[in-house]
């Protein structure tokens, strides 16, 4: 069953509200900066969940915290989260980007539609929620898990979101969970958007060290971002489930990092030069054939991690949106 025909009413009595939003499937990060107007268009949606009655007072708006899963499409961990920020006072709207486009998992293949359409989808989502008579426009967060977290980062990057949204508009704060920062912007720039990044040093699908660069180069621009790394964790270590390995999983995390120009072209890793016609599946099968890629990884929590997690996010949104 699609996310969209399920009904949703966690224990406050908050109700999901299906909202469509007009979004794009670009070829790549080109299509979006240089190319908009070829972008073919579609529609995905999300779950939007307002605070009950007795958290409202009149005229009052609120600041809301989008939920964006990760390869393996919303699962009960991303809706706890939602849950969690709703009963702290926050609207919560939870993105499924997978359902549109007949796709329930990219584990196994990360190209069924690109990371420039992951984050493409934030921002349209975005869009359509600051228009909202009850969502606070200047307290909007983007909270992005594994592949969700690679979007939401790159949503933030001002390189990509003034092309969507138009210049200095977006989001106030962004949560990135275990992200894979395998693309990254030549100019990483944030602007005022703040970043926290909370991730495991025992993630077998991401890299550590790459994050870290990342988090460092968009200190350099001036960005404001912390990077909490947690012990013996592994990737997805707040869904509070065993810790297993997922034989199908696709995964380079050691593959070279693929910067990207400011006219949005890929910059190939052994030629260094800007290629408008480069693809996600270009650079995935030169990392696979450069003998980067493996099958199998792990997910899960150990005793507290979730806990850990949700204490984290909590305080993060309390400090940028409350």
């Amino acid at each position: 069953m699609r996310f969209c025909d399920q009904d949703i009413v966690f224990t406050n009595g908050a109700r999901g509200q299906n909202f469509e939003i007009p979004t794009a499937n670009p070829l790549n990060y080109f299509h979006v900066i240089s190319r908009a107007s070829e972008l073919p268009k579609l529609t995905i949606d999300g779950k939007l969940f307002l605070p009950p009655a007795d958290h409202r007072k009149t005229g009052r708006k609120f600041p809301l915290v989008m939920v964006v899963p990760g390869s393996l499409g919303v699962a009960p961990s991303h809706l706890a989260h939602a849950e969690a920020v709703v009963d702290d006072g926050f609207a919560a709207f939870v993105l499924d980007r997978f359902g549109a486009r007949d796709v329930t998992s990219t584990v196994a293949n990360q190209t069924q539609f690109s990371f420039a359409a992951s984050a493409y989808d934030v921002l349209a989502a975005w869009k359509v929620l600051s228009a909202h008579p009850d969502i606070d426009t200047s307290r909007i967060g983007a909270q992005g898990h594994s592949r969700g977290g690679s979007a939401v980062l790159t949503a933030a990057t001002r390189r990509f979101a003034d092309a969507v949204v138009g210049d200095g508009a977006g989001f106030r704060s962004v949560l990135a969970a275990y992200p894979w920062s395998g693309h990254q912007f030549l100019d990483p720039s944030v602007d005022e958007t703040e970043i926290r990044i909370l991730m495991g040093d025992a993630d077998e699908w991401c890299s550590p060290m790459q994050v870290q660069g990342h988090c460092q180069a968009i200190r350099l621009s001036g960005g404001k971002v912390t990077m909490r790394l947690i012990g013996g964790a592994h990737h997805s270590f707040d869904r509070g489930t065993r810790i297993e390995n997922v034989a199908d999983a696709s995964v380079s995390p050691a593959a070279p990092t693929i910067y990207i120009g400011n006219d949005g072209a890929f910059i190939h890793p052994l030629t260094g030069v800007g290629d408008s016609k480069l693809v996600d599946r270009d650079l995935m099968i030169y990392a696979l054939k450069a003998g980067y890629g493996r099958k199998g990884a792990r997910i899960g929590s150990r005793d507290g991690e979730a806990e850990l997690f949700k204490t984290d996010m909590l305080a993060f949104w309390r400090r940028t949106l409350g």
